[in-house]
């Protein structure tokens, strides 16, 4: 079973730079799963954004919206999945599933490498919502409740800095 370190927090937070800076500390090679779909200029600059982010990092970039189990991944390697809460509405509404199908096939991808950094959004509240939005951070945040239970390690950032909520990095990438 591969071990999942669960980065997570709210939009604009750090989570991708933090999870980019953990990748840097692990020895292998590296995937990024990219499962954002560009549908607004917003998710264009998002994207382009996390590109720059990367250029230099050493990734090979996958772009898999939802089947993200089937990824060709390095079994000896990192992999990087941007993001949760994207998998999910792919999932939810291009698929038709649910949380356990996302959930499912992020361990399964896990399963597959020495190493998963998910990344998600947290703290969203549905209370604020009606119909399928509150349906969908219903949703997301049973998620990342079941991922925080399945993960070795979780972070969550505010303010900008990684407050470590189970196991933690060392320097040399690995747990204590």
């Amino acid at each position: 079973m591969g071990e999942i370190i669960l980065i997570s927090g709210p939009n604009d937070s750090g989570k991708s730079r933090f999870a980019e800076s953990l990748v840097q500390k692990i020895k292998g090679p590296r995937a990024y799963i990219a499962t954002m779909i560009s549908q607004t200029e917003e998710n264009a600059r998002r994207i382009e954004k996390h590109r720059q982010q990367r250029k230099n990092l050493g990734f090979k970039t996958l772009e898999i919206p939802c089947e993200v189990e089937a990824a060709a991944v390095p079994a000896d390697g990192v992999v990087l999945l941007e993001d949760v809460s994207n998998l999910l509405a792919n999932t939810i509404f291009g698929q038709g599933e649910g949380e356990q199908q996302a959930y499912r096939r992020i361990c399964e991808l896990a399963d597959r490498c020495y190493r998963l950094i998910a990344v998600t959004i947290s703290g969203l509240c549905p209370d604020s919502y009606e119909g399928e939005t509150a349906s969908y951070i219903r949703s997301l945040n049973h998620l990342n409740h079941m991922l925080l239970e399945r993960a070795q390690s979780a972070a969550v950032m505010e303010n900008g800095a990684a407050i470590w909520l189970k196991g933690e990095m060392l320097c040399d990438g690995s747990n204590p």
